[in-house]
């Protein structure tokens, strides 16, 4: 059990630590899927949404994260 509460802690505290990006990823998630229900035959348009939503996240985090550096 004490295995588990560990694994458990640790992805908890992945997405505690870095709510931006946990925040930024469910509303992503969230506008794709409300996408692909308005538009059940295009999973292009859909996966090109998630691909291009994934690495604008990305270079936010990433900036955020280098801005951050800099400071201390």
């Amino acid at each position: 059990m004490t295995i588990l509460r560990a694994v458990a802690a640790e992805l908890a505290g992945m997405f505690w630590t870095d709510r931006w990006l946990a925040g930024a990823t469910l509303g992503l998630v969230g506008v794709v899927a409300g996408v692909a229900l308005r538009l059940p035959g295009q999973p292009l348009v859909t996966g090109g949404l998630l691909l291009v939503g994934c690495v604008v996240i990305l270079i936010g985090v990433v900036r955020r994260g280098a801005r951050q550096a800099v400071r201390r």
